[in-house]
């Protein structure tokens, strides 16, 4: 049960309050911020709290037990803090978040509402919507492996071993044409045939990284188009590494990278079609291998 402080209880009994929200934000870099609906700032503990102006919070969703508790905030990328650059670098995913009820006249009267951490962020052109998760989310996450048939490994990390620093797998090149919000030309990967940077990492040099969803080559040299808009580190000029794709396939491990030794899938798992199906006459049924 919430323990309300005495004042507050008494400013709510009254009937006449000067309540405002504040949420206080740790990012992982450890930067702190504080933000407020009041439109006044306010100093809450060490911080003053910025008065947030196109900024609105989303209604708070409690749950008993182990249920995750869910809120949001989404408005107008105009605050000095809340940057479309640093959102694009990944800055702001997984930040603390408390939100607290205070007495704008008395900050030290104050209750605490939420806690968790940024989930999801999502941006448009000129407003960003960002998911606030309770502390509870890390329970209903996978831990451990999940089999498949697909590698789970991270291309070039310790389990897949394959050295991706080379020619072969790594290029450098240069924004020359925009296509759209999430597509580009780009000089410099002459090299790699159609398809090569597919699923691939691609690594901004001012900051920040996406994915590879398709690449192309025509005449006019190679076309990229990335799986999320990547915001303004996406300009003429702009410079990039980028990283052989891998879809994870057996085949691809063999053809594209010689690395089977270190796949990390389960190829020869048997589909739901296998587990269904009966017995075949003429097959032998001593339990030995299926891929014989």
């Amino acid at each position: 049960m919430r323990s309300i402080p005495a004042g507050m209880a008494a400013a709510l009994a009254s009937g006449v309050t000067t309540f405002a929200h504040v949420w206080r934000l740790k990012r992982r870099d450890g930067a702190d911020f504080a933000f407020t609906d009041h439109d006044q700032p306010i100093l809450f503990d060490a911080l003053t709290c910025k008065p947030m102006t196109g900024v609105r919070a989303g209604v708070i969703e409690k749950s008993l037990g182990l249920g995750v508790d869910t809120t949001s905030i989404h408005g107008a990328l105009s605050s000095e803090a809340i940057s479309e650059v640093d959102l694009t670098r990944g800055l702001w995913d997984g930040a603390r978040v408390d939100v607290f009820r205070v007495a704008w006249s008395d900050p030290l009267q104050r209750v605490h509402l939420f806690s968790g951490r940024i989930g999801e962020v999502r941006r448009g052109r000129q407003a960003f919507e960002a998911e606030l998760r309770g502390l509870q989310a890390p329970f209903n996450t996978p831990v451990g492996r999940v089999f498949s048939r697909h590698c789970d490994a991270d291309l070039g990390d310790g389990r897949c071993a394959k050295n991706i620093e080379t020619a072969a797998f790594k290029g450098a090149g240069v924004v020359t044409a925009l296509a759209s919000g999430a597509a580009f030309r780009a000089s410099g990967l002459g090299a790699f045939a159609e398809g090569w940077l597919t699923r691939g990492r691609l690594e901004w040099s001012e900051g920040g990284e996406g994915e590879v969803a398709a690449h192309r080559v025509d005449g006019g040299g190679a076309l990229l188009e990335l799986l999320d808009q990547p915001g303004p580190a996406l300009t003429l000029g702009a410079t990039f590494t980028v990283y052989a794709g891998c879809d994870k396939r057996i085949e691809t491990c063999a053809a594209k990278f010689a690395n089977i030794l270190n796949f990390r899938g389960c190829p020869h798992m048997p589909g739901n079609d296998a587990v269904q199906s009966g017995p075949i006459a003429g097959q032998p049924m001593d339990g030995s291998s299926r891929f014989k």
